[in-house]
């Protein structure tokens, strides 16, 4: 009944009749399982979830159309998304997705830094989505720093405690929170248009070296933090970061705040899996801390 729901919405939202004849699973998500539709000379990419989840399905809709209307990196098109009884889906444009090699590094270097040229006026966006399954709270706030420290670090930490991490973690954060200014006393970024969640299993090249990127955690803020990322997990190669160089480079306090925009992500992978996690954003915080002075 599920799949039957879903061609149906499929060959409305396309004006295509689509039957699907087969099926197949796709391995590598933690937060949702993913199947291929294939039909007729057509195949989609389908993701599926409780049906709890259909608005996190409609926020990843939305911020890949964002990033699609920013005419810069390429993303998976969206096409339909909605619930059938317990279960909620999202039906994207099936892509051929490879690495690409240094030149799709390079390419997406380039890109990522014209996507990040689309800006708004306020730091946000103009709905709420998630960081993996954790809430993300996008309101919009004209202070870099307010929504940084409210809407990034606070969020994290509070969750934190509630899920039993509270004690020296939560006290040095706060911390950390009250000295959050000085890390921007001569840096006031602009509200670029960012990816959010740019780890390198996030991101793939069609089989022209085309770059392309997906499940993203849409907001605007800081571009430092999508460079950030890249960091955190490796899998960017040094021709990304000299081509975005090149095309847009960046201040020179980006090795210090580097950290910053990485504890929010540590942080969520301690509230998400636990385990070494609360370590590792403890020497975070440290390091932060002594860096502020």
């Amino acid at each position: 009944m599920l799949i039957e729901t879903i061609a149906r919405h499929i060959s409305r939202a396309t004006g295509r009749p689509f039957r699907p004849e087969s099926r197949q699973s796709v391995a590598g998500g933690c937060i949702n399982t993913s199947e291929v539709l294939h039909g007729g000379g057509q195949r989609y990419f389908v993701k599926l979830n409780d049906a709890a989840r259909i608005d996190m399905f409609a926020a990843e809709a939305e911020g890949l159309s964002e990033i699609a209307r920013s005419r810069s990196v390429s993303v998976p098109e969206p096409i339909c998304w909605g619930a059938q009884a317990d279960r909620a889906y999202l039906v994207l444009e099936y892509l051929d997705l490879g690495h690409g090699g240094r030149q799709a590094d390079a390419r997406l270097g380039q890109k990522l830094a014209l996507m990040h040229r689309a800006t708004q006026p306020r730091h946000g966006w103009v709905r709420d989505n998630t960081i993996g399954s954790t809430p993300q709270i996008n309101t919009r706030e004209d202070d870099w720093t307010t929504f940084y420290g409210e809407h990034r670090l606070r969020f994290q930490l509070e969750l934190a405690g509630r899920n039993g991490y509270a004690g020296r973690l939560t006290r040095r954060g706060e911390l950390l929170l009250e000295k959050l200014p000085g890390f921007f006393a001569a840096y006031a970024p602009r509200p670029s248009l960012l990816h959010g969640d740019l780890w390198g299993g996030n991101r793939s090249a069609l089989p022209d070296g085309r770059p392309v990127i997906f499940d993203p955690a849409v907001y605007y803020g800081d571009r430092e933090t999508d460079l950030a990322m890249t960091e955190l997990f490796g899998g960017f190669g040094q021709d990304f970061y000299s081509a975005y160089q090149a095309a847009w480079p960046l201040d020179p306090g980006y090795r210090a705040r580097k950290d910053l925009y990485n504890l929010y992500h540590v942080l969520n992978h301690l509230n998400l899996f636990g385990g070494g996690y609360g370590n590792q954003a403890e020497r975070l915080i440290e390091r932060l801390l002594a860096e502020a002075g």
